[in-house]
């Protein structure tokens, strides 16, 4: 398969430590570098998770297996203690074995749907499980971001004792929010690992929220970091066209 096809949990945690390692250097110590670490070891956990998710599971299908050998077995059995000579008691008793062979192989394929069903609800429960976890880190993502309002520098006023120490600077302010953007576009690629191979419609529904969820927080911060680039732009400058010189006008012819 082509690596443009589909997405690399390796690249996505790569690109994670990237991500880190610019916040830690721009930030040092802060809670947003901590918080892209526990964003990173939660991809590497989730790559693993959604790998083992997407994979058959061996204990459901040697129980398959077991359950169509063991009525493979069955009529096998009924086969061969059938009578088949030609007369009226025989050819009842070997439509009552036709019958009772037909009901074990409705009941063994009914057995059998039944088991890569619990297989396919077992996978969704898992999914889902980390998929919310996956939901709540976006929700920590948009909290860190939460009171970096360019708006308060914009139009100063006077602080209160319970107001937000403002003590980043536009750029730094920018390259913060920034920060913010990525690790929550991130996070959603985090969970499209989980529909990449799923064939189930909730997991691929939930997934779907998720991306809409990082796109709506995502368009916040970038109204923040548009408000910031409009109030640090220079003014524009306004420049004076001189008219062009009006024609001389005609003499008058003496009275």
């Amino acid at each position: 398969m082509s690596q443009y096809r589909a997405l690399n949990p390796v690249k996505i945690i790569a690109t994670l430590e990237q991500l880190g390692r610019r916040i830690e250097a721009r930030f040092p110590g802060s809670g947003l570098a901590r918080l892209c670490a526990e964003v990173t070891e939660t991809a590497r956990t989730a790559s693993a998770k959604a790998a083992a998710i997407a994979a058959p599971s061996l204990a459901f299908r040697l129980l398959s297996l077991g359950l169509i050998l063991l009525g493979a077995t069955v009529l096998a059995e009924i086969a061969l203690n059938l009578d088949y000579r030609k007369s009226s008691d025989n050819i009842y008793a070997v439509l009552q074995g036709v019958d009772s062979a037909f009901n074990i192989v409705v009941l063994a394929g009914a057995s059998v749907l039944f088991v890569l069903r619990f297989e396919e609800l077992s996978k969704r429960a898992k999914s889902l499980k980390d998929l919310h976890e996956l939901r709540s880190l976006m929700h920590i993502i948009d909290m860190h971001q939460l009171t970096k309002d360019p708006s308060v520098t914009a139009v100063p006023g006077p602080a209160t004792e319970a107001s937000v120490k403002r003590v980043l600077t536009p750029f730094e302010l920018a390259r913060y929010l920034d920060y913010c953007s990525e690790m929550l576009s991130l996070t959603a690629k985090i969970a499209a690992l989980y529909a990449q191979s799923a064939r189930d419609s909730v997991v691929i529904s939930t997934v779907n929220d998720l991306e809409q969820l990082a796109a709506n927080l995502c368009e916040k911060i970038w109204q923040k970091i548009g408000l910031l680039h409009h109030d640090s732009a220079p003014p524009a400058l306004v420049q004076i066209v001189p008219s062009p010189p009006r024609p001389a006008e005609a003499a008058k012819p003496a009275m």
